[in-house]
């Protein structure tokens, strides 16, 4: 704990529980939404281009609650905002199966994303004030709850589609189970004072320069990689490979479940390599791993493939936040929401790209991308992080 801190060793640890849940349930509503994918594509009957759009709408909210919510964490604090975006997450995800038609679900899912840009950036404040005050690297455990929830949902949804349960009633319950249990774990984080920024309440959103529009840049790749993989890797498994319904869920899980166990890890590794060493192994690795199982296009690949592109990708985006609230002269919250907005629009251009490719091609040329942008995440991992602090 650091010398001038007020905050108990009691008060920090609840905390610490508390922003963990919160990761944990973005992950499990994230994940709902991922095994449901094929199931929204079907209803709807959705070729693959109007599909990619639909998160093009969620990227877009996402975006523009990145260039506000910076100011509101400053303004407010985390508690507010993590309550606000979480209930916007779990409120539009419980209606997409009831969307009376496709202009409706955009709706929706720009909705998704707006809670989900605010959640977002508020829960990654309020780890990085707990990490400053417990005064140890600890970023990617809290990004291992969120890999852990989605290795949950893609579980919960490979069970439900073998137990033949009605996918509106998994996705009702999955939301209002999240919310509750984010508004429980919300009594226990640090006060407003934490995260609170009283210089800055007032910015308006600018966009980022410098250090922080590089480390943007890599998190934009990132970004659209692990997108790919949270949006089409069920479809692709389904889809391309021809795998049921418990089956495509696996590889999900599969990737969920490496993303956990690679961030749970990753603060070790972070510490015996540095941060830039880090970064550039998960880079390349992801990269390697998506070209191989691509090309060997079987069912068994694509799960064991999926998992070490989780791997992979697992502390690509905590070590860029951590380096965003790391980074001289910069406040943590909007050095993490610039970077995320920065990001988010990797997430905007993601999906629209791998559509237009699986349109006029097919979904395994369209996913080829996310091992194209991954190298390039590893090439560009240098000059990025060289006027980060350690």
């Amino acid at each position: 704990m650091t010398g001038s801190s007020v905050f108990t060793i009691s008060r920090l640890v609840r905390a610490r529980i508390a922003t963990k849940a919160h990761f944990f349930i973005s992950g499990l509503l994230f994940a709902t939404w991922g095994v449901h994918v094929p199931t929204v594509k079907t209803q709807f009957g959705l070729s693959e281009a109007e599909l990619a759009w639909l998160m093009l709408a969620g990227g877009v909210g996402a975006l523009i609650a990145l260039t506000r919510v910076g100011g509101w964490v400053a303004r407010h604090g985390a508690r507010p905002v993590v309550l606000a975006g979480a209930a916007a997450v779990a409120a539009s995800l419980a209606l997409f199966l009831f969307a009376p038609g496709y202009a409706a679900l955009m709706v929706l899912l720009f909705v998704f994303g707006l809670g989900s840009g605010g959640f977002d950036v508020a829960m990654n404040a309020e780890a990085v004030a707990v990490e400053r005050e417990l005064a140890k690297p600890i970023m990617s455990s809290f990004h291992g709850f969120f890999s852990l929830g989605g290795l949950a949902g893609a579980l919960v949804g490979s069970l439900v589609a073998r137990l033949a349960i009605a996918p509106w009633l998994h996705i009702l319950t999955m939301s209002l189970a999240g919310f509750a249990l984010v508004w429980i774990a919300a009594r226990a984080m640090l006060p407003e004072s934490a995260t609170h920024s009283p210089d800055e309440a007032h910015h308006g959103f600018s966009l980022p320069r410098g250090t922080i529009l590089l480390i943007g840049l890599l998190a934009a790749f990132g970004l659209v990689s692990e997108g790919a993989m949270y949006d089409w890797s069920t479809l692709y498994m389904a889809d391309t490979l021809g795998s049921p319904a418990d089956v495509a869920a696996l590889g999900y899980a599969a990737f969920s479940g490496a993303m956990a166990l690679g961030r749970f890890g990753g603060d070790w590794l972070r510490g015996r390599l540095g941060a830039t060493r880090t970064l550039r192994i998960s880079a390349w690795l992801t990269s390697i791993a998506m070209l191989v199982t691509l090309l060997i296009g079987e069912r068994w690949a694509g799960i064991v493939g999926f998992a070490l592109v989780g791997l992979g990708l697992s502390n690509v985006i905590p070590v860029l936040f951590s380096a965003a609230a790391r980074v001289p002269g910069v406040s943590p919250a909007r050095g993490i929401a610039g970077v995320s907005g920065v990001g988010y629009l990797g997430f905007m251009a993601g999906p629209p790209l791998i559509g237009a490719i699986a349109e006029v091609s097919s979904l395994t040329h369209g996913l080829l991308v996310v091992a194209a942008f991954a190298a390039a995440v590893a090439l560009l991992t240098r000059r990025a992080m060289r006027d980060c602090t350690e």
